[in-house]
């Protein structure tokens, strides 16, 4: 594995830390690629970022999380386009010209707003899962679900709403319109913890949850962008919402969508405890980002 450096970077209502790893340089890409999620921190990328050792490899901690906070006196919800600047931000300091993007998750929908906001930065936009829930044909539905999702969370605390989100998010199909009434398991079902710590700021329940799964891309800019954009999703989470949101933005962008290896959480390699296909998610990526 090849060692990195962690820098520093200040951006408006947020330090950010990101790190580095320099690639041998015996790719066919001199491009940097950034591997970015949210909520979830650099570290969810350490086995990914193994199988592309040739390339500089960059991650980072999205601003609320793990090593990179936000200013004192923020708001607890942050929105995508905030992200987006971030990533704007760190782009033009790595000053390498256009990036190549993998970006997984809420870090998808950042990268959409990104490539939307600030055109040029990015080469290639692997946008894998996003879960944009408004873009898919029960988008109402899906968005109440998230919403009940935010508000289990806040009237409960983080077990409860933990264990309506795992149901969301692995629900095969299109989302009932009384989601929110449907029984749940309880959290100790999941091994959560039943209690309520008094705690409102939890990265996915509390701060990235609505703008998150709210986000509804600029498709008209997105086509517009010089980016070449390819939407992925898992090929064992084709019916999960974030998956069916990823068919429907290539549709409405008019591009096939890219089959990956696994599901949501198909490149991570026993981070986290979850384990899914990393060295052949990392080989379609390789070759999507070569074509």
């Amino acid at each position: 594995m090849a060692e990195f450096t962690t820098r520093t970077l200040e951006t408006a209502g947020a330090t950010l830390r990101y790190d580095v790893r320099p690639g041998t340089g015996t790719g066919t890409d001199p491009r940097p690629l950034l591997l970015v999620g949210s909520p979830m921190d650099a570290t969810g990328f350490t086995t990914l970022a193994s199988h592309f050792t040739d390339r500089t490899v960059v991650t980072y901690d999205p601003r609320g999380v793990g090593r990179s906070v936000t200013a004192e006196g923020a708001p607890v919800e942050i929105l995508p386009e905030e992200h987006a600047d971030d990533l704007a931000r760190l782009i033009e300091e790595l000053a390498a010209g256009p990036v190549d993007l993998f970006a997984s998750s809420g870090g998808a929908v950042n990268s959409l707003a990104l490539v939307a906001r600030h055109p040029g930065l990015v080469h290639t936009l692997v946008a894998h899962e996003p879960p944009a829930a408004g873009l898919v044909p029960d988008g109402a539905e899906a968005l109440a679900a998230c919403a009940d999702v935010h508000a289990t969370y806040l009237r409960d605390g983080w077990g409860a709403g933990m264990a309506k989100f795992i149901s969301l998010v692995g629900h095969q199909g299109p989302i009932p319109a009384d989601w929110a009434a449907l029984p749940v398991p309880s959290p100790d079902a999941f091994g959560l913890p039943t209690g309520d710590d008094g705690r409102r700021d939890d990265p996915l329940l509390g701060r990235n949850m609505r703008g998150c799964t709210g986000y509804d891309p600029d498709v008209e800019a997105l086509k517009g962008a010089a980016t070449r954009i390819v939407v992925a999703a898992g090929e064992e989470s084709r019916n999960e919402l974030a998956a069916r949101a990823a068919a429907a933005l290539a549709d409405r962008l008019g591009t096939p969508l890219a089959v990956f290896p696994s599901n949501h959480g198909g490149f991570l390699g026993g981070e986290f405890g979850q384990q899914g296909a990393p060295e052949e998610f990392a080989k379609t990526l390789r070759a999507v980002l070569e074509a």
